[in-house]
């Protein structure tokens, strides 16, 4: 259900992405109230160029659309959000320019508006690439929640931008003004980073925003280790993909399989591209897509799905995303098609996965992850 976002801007209804019915988080927080009433009593922003970065489900892109923003964000899911969140308040889809994470604005910037990432690589890169189209009298105004405002994101303005100032705390919220320094000679971008999982295999891509993006995560490492082993299967998922090395692995055992590579993050989807094109070239037999789980294959396409899916969506903690996963997993795999996933043993997925499919046994488990391989009836 849609609720109202009353800002000096006006009265909104917004939603949050993936719809969950009964939802209990609302589509904005603290600080998305605080920037706004910022902007309403200190900024003229008629004619100016405005960019936002990482705005969750539009609530700032919707509620500054009569300003034709510009609004970069890494998420397929807040992208659609906007779209709907804009839809929903009856907006042209066009006063809200939206560009995947890996592109830039066209024209210099004079207001640039950040919501913190959870992930400070994220934003790391993003200040690299739009520094170049900053002036000195460019205006830059970052928001978060204070408990998730990690103290390193002052140090990381100071350091590729310039001066900053905090602003005093407001409802667990706070605003941090920086100013463009252009004696600041900034390091190279360190993204996309690189490593090798043995000596001779080419190096993987990491950007960003791809979940350990340093070293493979100790849970991938695992589940590598216990993948499907099925000369029948033709048609494989990796849901969820990251950096692709799970559905790297799975074209390199089944060389004549198709395997799709599905993530709703721009940056892992382009990791997996150059992952895969950089062992196999542009074979026909993959294909990446960025979007919201599996909701645009076709019922019982596949033969298999490996999934080791999120726990949280941007700072929120839940199982919702994975039970969303599960659902659409059963929908699209053929039957006697199998889903195998790994979770941490806490999160007991075996108890809805049992529910979903009937037919789930634990394949492997060590101190801190279960492996389960469900069968589709």
């Amino acid at each position: 259900m849609a609720e109202l976002f009353s800002v000096p801007q006006g009265c909104f209804r917004l939603t949050r992405q993936p719809y969950r019915k009964n939802e209990l988080l609302q589509a904005w927080d603290a600080a998305d109230d605080y920037l706004l009433h910022h902007l309403a009593e200190n900024e003229t922003l008629a004619g100016q160029n405005i960019v936002i970065l990482n705005d969750s489900f539009g609530a700032l892109a919707v509620a500054l659309s009569e300003f034709r923003p510009t609004a970069i964000s890494d998420s397929w899911l807040s992208q659609q959000a906007t779209r709907e969140n804009l839809a929903a308040n009856v907006i042209a889809a066009d006063h809200v320019l939206l560009l995947d994470s890996l592109s830039l604005p066209s024209t210099p910037i004079d207001l640039l508006l950040i919501k913190i990432p959870k992930t400070l690589a994220l934003l790391e890169y993003q200040l690299h690439r739009l520094r170049p189209l900053l002036r000195p009298d460019s205006r830059i105004v970052a928001a978060g929640m204070v408990k998730a405002l990690p103290a390193n994101a002052w140090k990381l303005l100071e350091r590729l931008v310039g001066p900053t100032v905090p602003s005093l705390a407001r409802k667990k919220a706070r605003l941090i003004f920086a100013s463009l320094d252009p004696s600041i000679r900034p390091p190279q971008n360190p993204y996309p980073s690189y490593y090798r999982l043995t000596a001779d295999e080419p190096p993987l891509c990491n950007h960003a925003n791809v979940f350990s993006r340093e070293s493979l995560d100790i849970g991938a490492r695992f589940l590598l280790q216990h993948l499907p082993d099925q000369p029948g299967y033709r048609d494989f998922i990796d849901l969820g993909c990251g950096n692709g090395v799970i559905g790297l692995r799975l074209a390199e055992l089944n060389p004549a399989a198709n395997v799709a590579f599905v993530d709703e993050s721009f940056m892992a989807i382009a990791s997996a591209t150059e992952n895969f094109r950089s062992r196999f070239g542009d074979a026909p037999r993959a294909k990446f897509v960025v979007g919201d789980c599996l909701s645009g294959f076709a019922p019982a396409s596949a033969d298999c799905i490996v999934c080791n899916p999120p726990f949280h969506q941007q700072h929120a903690i839940g199982d919702h995303i994975a039970w969303r996963m599960f659902q659409q997993a059963h929908a699209v795999l053929r039957p006697g098609g199998e889903l195998r996933v790994i979770g941490n043993r806490h999160l007991n997925y075996h108890i809805t996965l049992k529910k979903l499919f009937g037919r789930c046994r634990q394949v492997a488990a060590n101190a801190k992850f279960v492996i389960f391989s469900c069968e589709r009836a």
